[in-house]
């Protein structure tokens, strides 16, 4: 099943701006507290912690290529010893497409749920509920993924919500649901809806009619 089209650009636009801007945005951050007396000493610690992190975080996805075999068990010490960092939501990521790659998707199903509740990024929280919601449907768990779709995501990600939420329905035979969320979905891109989202709302009044 493919699960990761748009999404996979997105978390690599994310992946590529903190691996060149992480650290210059948390020394920013951190030095920005400087002005405040009694932050030297949490300044240092709290920056030289977050410079050890993202350069942990750099290895591990280096290690994807020099050292495959053993990327899982690295990337899950990284997220029990990272709980805090937005690497954790990345890290959980990149263990959910390797789980896909194998199309285990209890796995991926899990992968997912950590990265959700280890990020505080919205835009990943984002990504991987939309994946989760498609691997629940891939696990026949239809119901399960309409109750993850109704997590508050941002509005910019209404359209790929909506197109799930019309797999799911159809596959509950809940035609008329199906199709309202399907034209919801092709309303939310203004004018610029994917051909596979057309189809399916092609596909779906054709099979009404013939019904």
């Amino acid at each position: 099943m493919e699960i990761y089209e748009t999404e996979e650009q997105q978390v690599d636009a994310i992946k590529s701006y903190w691996n060149k801007n992480g650290n210059m945005i948390i020394a920013g951050i951190v030095l920005g507290l400087s002005g405040f007396v009694g932050f030297n000493y949490y300044k240092d610690a709290q920056l030289e912690k977050e410079l050890a992190t993202s350069d942990a975080y750099q290895a591990l996805v280096e290690s994807i290529e020099t050292k495959p075999e053993g990327f899982i068990a690295a990337g899950e010490k990284f997220i029990a010893d990272n709980k805090d960092s937005t690497y954790s939501g990345l890290t959980a990521l990149s263990l959910a497409k390797k789980a896909a790659s194998h199309q285990d998707w209890s796995q991926v199903e899990k992968y997912l749920i950590t990265a959700i509740e280890s990020s505080k990024d919205e835009g990943i929280k984002a990504i991987a509920t939309l994946r989760l919601a498609r691997v629940q449907i891939q696990l026949d768990k239809v119901d399960a993924a309409l109750t993850t779709l109704s997590a508050p995501l941002p509005s910019s990600f209404k359209s790929a919500i909506e197109e799930i939420k019309g797999d799911a329905y159809l596959l509950q035979d809940k035609k008329d649901l199906a199709r309202t969320s399907y034209q919801d979905a092709i309303a939310a891109t203004a004018g610029a809806a994917s051909q596979s989202l057309q189809m399916k709302l092609d596909d779906l009044a054709e099979n009404i009619i013939l019904n």
